[in-house]
């Protein structure tokens, strides 16, 4: 096995090396129905413990991959393997490569219109072995939602890759996995933004020091009221650590 699945304060996440993940897509790709990658925060932890669909869509997400430090450190503070701490952007673009790399397809479903076909001219630039089998905006009309997933089912893309706009995030392509045949679905809201060049990326450095969530602080200051799940977060895990096995 490449990856090792691991139980984080009642939470899987999983644990793939990056050298390990073009096996882990390839395999993937060759499995019947529905996939799915999740970018995990701390948050969408703290989301997942209480029994909704989003936690469903976690437990039987084929991979899932933490993004912030305080999973990595949370697992390690547990005594659990350590998982390998992602950026979802680098992530996104180290699986378009494997997928460009062996002339697999792609559907772009969010943004606006004018986000969306840049981000689609950008793609193709970038990896031209790539087929891009369709697209649509985000924000649509509820009337428009079975010729979205007919068009998906119809093109089997190898990836679906969603965005902003996409109101349900990752429970989109869970609420919907038996309208669909063999593809990936993958959410990473500001990933148009980024390739259509409309946002920002965080840059590496800030990112490997933790410090996303202070550039998102900047742009939303009422995000730092996040600061009361991290503190119980931090009171699970101690929990966990004193009185689970």
């Amino acid at each position: 096995m490449s990856i090792e699945r691991i139980n984080l304060i009642g939470v899987p996440v999983d644990v793939c090396e990056p050298e390990n993940l073009e096996a882990e897509i390839l395999e993937l790709l060759a499995k019947p129905g529905t996939k799915q990658i999740i970018f995990l925060s701390v948050w969408d932890l703290l989301k997942a413990r209480h029994k909704n669909d989003f936690s469903e869509c976690v437990k039987n997400a084929d991979l899932v991959l933490p993004i912030s430090k305080s999973i990595i450190s949370g697992a390690r503070f547990l005594r659990k393997p350590i998982p390998v701490r992602y950026n979802p952007f680098t992530a996104v673009i180290q699986i378009l490569g494997i997928l460009d790399s062996h002339y697999k397809s792609l559907y772009l479903l969010g943004s606006h219109k004018k986000t969306l076909m840049k981000t689609e001219k950008n793609v193709r630039d970038t990896f031209p072995g790539l087929k891009i089998v369709g697209r649509y905006v985000g924000y649509y009309p509820k009337q428009d939602e079975d010729d979205i997933v007919q068009a998906i089912f119809k093109s089997q893309p190898s990836l679906v890759l969603l965005s902003e706009g996409i109101k349900e995030k990752n429970c989109w392509a869970y609420r919907r996995r038996n309208r669909f045949s063999s593809s990936i679905f993958l959410y990473y809201r500001d990933c148009f933004g980024i390739f259509s060049e409309r946002i920002k990326r965080v840059s590496e450095r800030t990112f490997e020091r933790g410090g996303e969530m202070l550039v998102e602080i900047l742009h939303n200051p009422f995000k730092l009221f996040y600061i009361f799940p991290f503190f119980w977060y931090k009171t699970v895990l101690l929990w966990y650590k004193l009185f689970r096995r």
